[in-house]
Formats: C-alpha cells, sequence, structure tokens
C-alpha cells in the first residue's frame, strides 16, 4: 500500500506538483488506508485540493490544507467544472481525511452547504454594518472583542485565519503621532508587514492595547485560549450567538472584500500582491468577478494613457 501511495502522481503533471507532491503523499500515508481503492481517492481529492490551495499561495502542509474553511473555499470555488455530487464526495473524503490526520473538529462544527454563498465573494457594506452589529450586541465581552478582532483583521488587514491564530498583541504596532498608520506584522511563511485600512485602525489599535501590558506577550485573538490549532477561530465562532438576516462571519470573504476594496481603490498590483501575500495573480483571480466594470469611456482613456 505504501508503495501505491509513493508511486502516485496525477495525471497530466499540472503545475504545482513538484511543489506540493511530497506533502500529499506523506498525509495520506499518515492517514493509513485500508484498501487500494481509499488510498486512490483520498490521494485523488487531496492532490486537487493541494494544487488549489497552491494557487492561492498557501503553505504545503496538513494543517493549511485541511483547516475547514479551507475545505469549504475548495469544494465551492476550487471545483468549477464538477457536479454537486462530486463536490459532495470531494467535501466528504477530505474530512474524513482531515479528521485521521487532524482530529474531529468541534462538537457544533457543521459544513457549509453546497448551495450556500461562495466563501470568495465579498460582504457588501450594509452586510459589513449588520456584522459590527452583532460583534457589539454578542453576550460577553470576550465575543464582543473577538468578533470585532477577526472583522478588522480580514476586513480591514487581509488575514485568513492562519495567519491571524498565531498573532501577538504586540505583532500591531500603533501609530506614533496622532492619525498615523496601524501596522500589522504577519507572522510564518508569509511574513509581511500590512498596513491596516483606515475605517478599522482604530478598532484593530484598540484590541491590541487592552491585551497588552509589559513583560506578557499576549495572543492577539483569544489571548486566554492558549492552545492554538487551524480550528481556533471555527471554535470560536461555534460559541457566538447568531442573529436572523446578519450573515455568517467567514475570513475568506471579509479577505475578498478587503482585496476588492484594494482594487476599487486602484492600488497598484505589485502593492496589492505584497500585501496580500502571495506570488502569483493566479491567487487573486477568485475576486475578479465581483469588480466593479469601469465604463467604456473611461477605459479606453486609461487604456490610451496620459497625452
Amino acid at each position: 500500500m505504501n508503495q501505491r501511495i509513493q508511486s502516485y502522481r496525477p495525471a497530466g503533471s499540472p503545475p504545482g506538483w513538484s511543489r506540493v507532491g511530497d506533502e500529499v503523499r506523506r498525509i495520506v500515508t499518515r492517514a493509513a488506508p485500508e484498501l487500494p481503492y481509499q488510498a486512490r481517492e483520498l490521494l485523488s481529492a487531496l492532490a486537487r485540493l493541494a494544487l488549489f490551495c497552491d494557487g492561492e499561495g498557501m503553505p504545503a502542509t496538513a494543517e493549511v490544507w485541511l483547516a475547514r474553511e479551507v475545505i469549504e473555499r475548495f469544494v465551492l470555488v476550487g471545483c468549477p467544472h464538477v457536479g454537486e455530487s462530486s463536490r459532495g464526495n470531494y467535501r466528504s473524503r477530505l474530512l474524513r481525511l482531515r479528521e485521521a490526520v487532524i482530529g474531529e473538529d468541534c462538537v457544533t462544527g457543521k459544513p457549509a452547504k453546497l448551495a450556500g454563498s461562495s466563501p470568495a465573494r465579498p460582504y457588501s457594506r450594509t452586510e459589513l454594518a449588520d456584522l459590527w452589529g452583532w460583534a457589539g450586541g454578542q453576550p460577553t465581552e470576550e465575543l464582543r472583542w473577538g468578533c470585532k478582532t477577526l472583522l478588522a483583521l480580514g476586513a480591514g488587514s487581509g488575514l485568513d485565519s492562519p495567519e491571524l491564530i498565531p498573532l501577538r498583541a504586540h505583532d500591531v504596532r500603533r501609530p506614533s503621532h496622532a492619525g498615523g498608520p496601524v501596522v500589522v506584522a504577519v507572522r510564518g511563511s508569509r511574513a509581511r508587514l500590512i498596513v491596516c485600512r483606515r475605517p478599522w485602525d482604530a478598532v484593530l489599535a484598540d484590541a491590541a492595547e487592552r491585551l497588552e501590558s509589559p513583560g506578557e506577550a499576549s495572543y492577539l485573538f483569544r489571548p486566554s485560549f492558549h492552545s492554538r490549532g487551524t480550528n481556533t477561530v471555527t471554535n470560536f465562532l461555534c460559541r457566538t450567538k447568531r442573529s436572523q438576516g446578519v450573515p455568517r462571519l467567514v475570513m475568506s470573504r471579509l479577505r475578498s472584500t478587503w482585496l476588492v476594496d484594494l482594487f476599487e481603490a486602484r492600488l497598484p498590483i505589485t502593492v496589492i500582491v505584497a500585501a496580500a501575500g502571495v506570488d502569483t495573480l493566479h491567487g487573486l483571480s477568485r475576486i475578479l468577478p465581483f469588480l466593479n466594470s469601469v465604463p467604456a469611456g473611461e477605459a479606453g482613456t486609461l487604456l490610451r494613457g496620459d497625452a
């Protein structure tokens, strides 16, 4: 069985396989499938997920690929040319693989329905306002600040779950003068500095200031929760109180909202790519359907260039 797994290669030698192949084989080996057809199904599903994540600029690790948010994003966005039943099969195989390799999710966690909102769809201004009101209406201070921090990190700084979980309060650098920017120092393989968007910088600065104390490096999100894992955000959101008519808080949708905001502000593409922490434009392609079109006259002027 191990030899079958180690010799696996997806058909067509797709680009990126050289970067993800070893980790795909390692993960399936660790899951220890008992029958050849089980190994083949898991390898096929995980290879598709791994290549999708590679195109999104994500690190090649089981903890990232098999995060529930990432699996749901792949099923809803990364399988555009397969039927609903096939997408359901991919989800069940990947969740089974996740359970075997990482462990079970929180008891209240449930997968999103295939017919649900795309995790790439940005929130509207009204939806963001509703989410802010929902965050402020949570029953405990811990839930209120946790939700507000997620909103500021996602919609204000474009961070996804794997990037925000290890953040410490002192990773948020508050302005040294009135009106100065709030900067987030992202950790990990995509380490970089991100300037928070102006509407969210005060929220992020307040979240860091209320936690940080001399000689103590508090986690920015869930500071009292010292066991950090890929399901840290998911487990937290399971504890929040839902409100009718308010969309579910999804970090990938907050990141898309941030990206669309940057594109609509016409920032240089090099600035956006660097801030997003991706190596290729392919990782940004999923938000293209949500960008506003430019009127023909204005587009012609832009294409022609300055006089």
